[in-house]
């Protein structure tokens, strides 16, 4: 016979197996879906694939820091002329205007 303070739902996202019960809305145990296990060949070819989005993201990251220093040089050039231009006006902290 089936206890009547406890139902069981099926994770629609997951599929894991929840126990709750049924007068708190409390969860009472938890398994998750057994995953089969892949084959070697996936596995390789997952391996692969991480290692393909790897070497791109790497390949961003370098040519990002290629232009990081001309980027750089342009904000600090833009600064200096702000404060060439605002240099007659004393200087006031933002966090003294209360």
């Amino acid at each position: 016979m089936a206890d009547s303070t406890r139902f069981t739902v099926i994770c629609p996202c997951c599929e894991a197996t929840l126990g709750v019960d049924s007068q708190t809305g409390a969860l009472i145990s938890h398994e998750e879906k057994s995953k089969p296990l892949a084959s070697f060949d996936e596995m390789v070819k997952g391996l692969d694939k991480q290692k393909q989005v790897r070497e791109q993201i790497f390949a961003q990251e370098l040519n990002s820091m290629k232009d990081r220093d001309r980027i750089l040089e342009e904000k600090f050039q833009e600064a200096m002329k702000r404060a060439e231009k605002d240099k007659d006006k004393p200087y006031r902290n933002p966090l003294d205007f209360d």
